[in-house]
């Protein structure tokens, strides 16, 4: 018995089906990400109205302060990084970050003997994102004091902050990269 040839149409819906079929099975589901309170969207609450407050960063005891062995700003870097990421945990953005992100900034930080920030300056600041400008330095002070740099005295280390529009960042130091 002779079949009738099919129609372009059906090949294409046929093509299209097992292509969608062979991507659908390939692909893995994607990582959910839980909501955060800030972001450009919805920015963090001011800070305290009273100036001594605000500017007092949060200290630990000096025996809870960690110590970095780095031999260079690069090595101190990634204790810098790591430190950081510690405590933010829930903000850090899981996976690899999209393509298009809302605010890229680059920004050294100066970091003295006890691990207390002496100074921070932007090398390439957001200025598209005013918002992210202060939560990142609000975040590096917070997060004093660093691992003290044992072998280093003083510190000034460079770490480029990749912000997502959510409020969740990755440092350049230790991201996953970019899809």
């Amino acid at each position: 018995m002779k079949r009738a040839p099919k129609s372009p149409r059906t090949w294409r819906a046929a093509g299209a089906a097992t292509i969608a079929a062979i991507i659908a099975a390939c692909g893995t589901a994607p990582r959910p990400v839980p909501p955060v309170a800030s972001g450009p969207s919805n920015p963090p609450p001011p800070a305290p109205a009273t100036g001594a407050t605000a500017a007092t960063p949060t200290t630990r005891p000096a025996a809870m302060t960690p110590v970095s062995n780095a031999t260079n700003p690069r090595d101190y870097r990634r204790d810098a990084a790591s430190h950081l990421y510690s405590q933010n945990a829930n903000r850090i953005y899981p996976g690899k970050m999209p393509p298009l992100l809302y605010a890229i900034g680059v920004l050294q930080v100066e970091v003295d003997s006890q691990g207390r920030v002496l100074n921070l300056d932007w090398m390439r600041a957001p200025k598209q994102a005013p918002e992210v400008i202060a939560e990142i330095e609000r975040t590096v002070r917070q997060a004093a004091p660093f691992p003290k740099p044992v072998r280093l005295g003083k510190v000034t280390y460079t770490d480029t902050w990749l912000w997502h529009s959510s409020g969740r960042f990755q440092l350049d130091t230790l991201t996953e990269g970019q899809l």
